[in-house]
């Protein structure tokens, strides 16, 4: 068989597998957002406890919010391995295109080397998640209005760097894997942790402590607002005239990453 034949075959397998996690991923973390808000709206309603009605696939579904269940740990189902798994599919399609396919640069744009382009990207990936975790570990990251104008000024720093060293096209992309690299480490290096921690609480029959209730839900909070922006730097390949290859690729990535997060806080408020 041609070699281009099966390399062919592996990018659209990866891409469908891709996409696919990425749903399952997405729309779990959307659905959560949903029932939250409905919880929320029973207990105003009908007072703490009240549990949310559903129906689908023909059938009846109830479901209770619940601080200190009495469960056997072992009975819950974790929402962990769509992230991780399209987290992944993601960094081999980008080796792909980008770092093995000869598309993370452009003569036109930089003289970087391979090499390091390559390091450059994985520095931003990396350090772009350090200097997140750290800002909303901080002080300044208990007011969520200055770190949202904080972060979007990083964000649009970061933009313009790899507008300036990558090729526009790789630029664009850069940032939805920063945003899903972002997504992914919030799920298992902070929503995770958090409630591995309350699970042992209920465990040992100790009050789970809420503090970290409270980190988790922020951080998933977070990722329903990056996962906008970032389904748009997938499907902005489609369209390059519009987005990357315009002259004025900064400005129109800059207002639909801030459109995105409005976008986001209208839906959360209205699911």
């Amino acid at each position: 068989m041609d070699s281009s034949i099966v390399v062919e075959w592996v990018h659209i397998l990866l891409r469908w597998f891709h996409i696919f996690t990425g749903i399952l991923w997405i729309g779990s973390t959307w659905y959560f957002t949903w029932l939250d808000f409905r919880v929320r709206e029973a207990a105003e309603k009908r007072g703490d406890g009240a549990p949310v009605w559903m129906v689908h696939s023909g059938g009846f579904y109830r479901v209770e919010k619940l601080t200190a269940p009495d469960v056997n740990p072992g009975e819950l189902h974790w929402f962990k391995w769509e992230a991780l798994f399209t987290l992944i599919s993601g960094l081999l399609l980008l080796g792909l295109v980008y770092y093995m396919g000869g598309a993370l640069l452009d003569s036109d744009v930089s003289n970087l080397t391979e090499g390091k382009a390559i390091a450059l990207s994985l520095g931003v990936l990396v350090g772009g998640w350090v200097v997140y975790d750290l800002f909303w570990l901080s002080p300044l990251g208990k007011n969520e209005a200055v770190g949202a104008v904080l972060g979007y000024a990083a964000v649009m720093g970061v933009v313009w760097v790899l507008l300036h060293q990558f090729a526009p096209r790789a630029a664009y992309i850069h940032v939805g894997v920063l945003f899903g690299t972002i997504m992914t480490t919030n799920v298992w290096m902070r929503i995770l942790p958090a409630q591995r921690q309350l699970v042992a609480a209920l465990k040992d029959k100790r009050p789970p402590d809420q503090t970290l209730a409270a980190r988790a839900k922020q951080r998933s909070k977070h990722n329903t607002y990056l996962v906008v922006p970032l389904v748009f730097t997938m499907i902005s390949n489609h369209f390059p005239t519009q987005t990357y290859a315009s002259d004025h690729a900064f400005a129109v990535i800059g207002v639909l990453i801030l459109g995105g997060w409005i976008v986001a806080g209208f839906v959360r408020g209205k699911v």
